[in-house]
């Protein structure tokens, strides 16, 4: 399933990228649709919670009983499938219950699930299910904070295989997964059962504005471990650790004195950013754009426009690339 890869800058999963974890998962949940709506707090706000709101606003039922939380945490021990019914919905997935207990299973976990952002759509692929069983396994349980997580795709993995997957991999192999889910901070991998996160920032060593640039929900995708949390159940994966970071090589391959040709990427105050290839962008700064007098970068250039630029400084340990549009003096 995975082979070794070389050990360039690795380094493990880091909190935020753990976090971001849990707002993928919740960030959709809200106006829930419920038939136990004196039971569920669903007041989630979407677009501007960080992680520990999102765990606040957590579909949470009070009258949940210990030894169901026993009784489900053996279930999760045993890595057993478990089939249960389609109790009610919100934005974000569809909500299960299991004796005392009330379940969150995330859109992103559903198997069959429209690829669309289309509210209406993903509404009553979501409606439609109420009322019907799905076979689910647990990928998350934490009584404390009221908190049941299942998965209908982790449900299609052999018993143990999810804790196979999470013993055997390690930072530095490479694995090859289906991407399930995008979001503004990255992009979800099904590895198996098991799901691992490429964080926005390891997709490219270029900018990258949104996943969906990149990827598609759906596609297969290669991708480099990062580090594994085996409490925690998460992977950390990257796409640009399959690749040579361009920056340790750029004054190998280019010169000061050299004329190059790139795309505008960013327009600011101070100047403009100009991509010549994949990871690697210069600054023309504000002085070096034009002669004379304009009142905004914008003024002599502007955002896709392709220009030829010649390089003034070059500081690959800095990941910095000075160019300039003024003619040579």
């Amino acid at each position: 399933m995975t082979t070794d890869a070389t050990r360039q800058d690795v380094r493990p999963a880091s909190q935020s990228i753990d976090e971001s974890y849990w707002t993928a998962l919740l960030h959709e949940g809200e106006h829930a649709d419920t038939n136990h709506p004196d039971n569920f707090d669903t007041d989630y706000d979407d677009d501007h919670a960080d992680a520990a709101e999102q765990e606040d606003n957590y579909p949470i039922y009070s009258g949940a009983d210990a030894e169901d939380w026993d009784a489900m945490a053996q279930v999760a021990d045993d890595d057993e499938v478990i089939a249960l019914r389609v109790v009610g919905y919100n934005r974000g997935g569809l909500l299960v219950e299991f004796q005392s207990l009330r379940g969150f299973v995330p859109a992103s976990q559903l198997l069959r699930f429209p690829s669309t952002s289309n509210t209406i759509v993903r509404r009553n692929a979501l409606l439609d299910r109420v009322g019907h069983t799905l076979d689910l396994r647990v990928i998350e349980l934490n009584p404390e904070k009221n908190r049941l997580i299942l998965s209908e795709r982790a449900a299609q993995a052999e018993p143990g295989g999810r804790q196979d997957i999470l013993n055997t991999l390690k930072a530095g192999d490479i694995i090859e997964g289906s991407v399930t889910n995008l979001c503004d901070f990255g992009a979800f991998v099904d590895l198996g059962g098991l799901e691992g996160l490429i964080h926005i920032s390891e997709l490219s060593w270029g900018r990258v504005a949104h996943p969906t640039n990149m990827l598609s929900r759906g596609e297969t995708v290669r991708a480099y471990v990062l580090g594994v949390d085996q409490d925690a159940g998460r992977i950390a994966l990257s796409l640009k650790r399959l690749r040579p970071d361009p920056w340790q090589t750029v004054a190998e391959r280019y010169q000061v004195g050299e004329n190059v040709e790139g795309h505008v990427t960013n327009v600011v105050d101070f100047g403009a950013f100009v991509c010549i290839e994949e990871g690697l962008e210069g600054l023309i700064h504000v002085s070096e754009l034009a002669e004379g007098h304009f009142l905004h970068p914008r003024n002599v250039v502007a955002e896709g426009q392709k220009v030829t630029a010649r390089i003034l400084t070059i500081d690959g340990p800095a990941r910095r690339l000075g160019l300039s549009l003024r003619p040579l003096e």
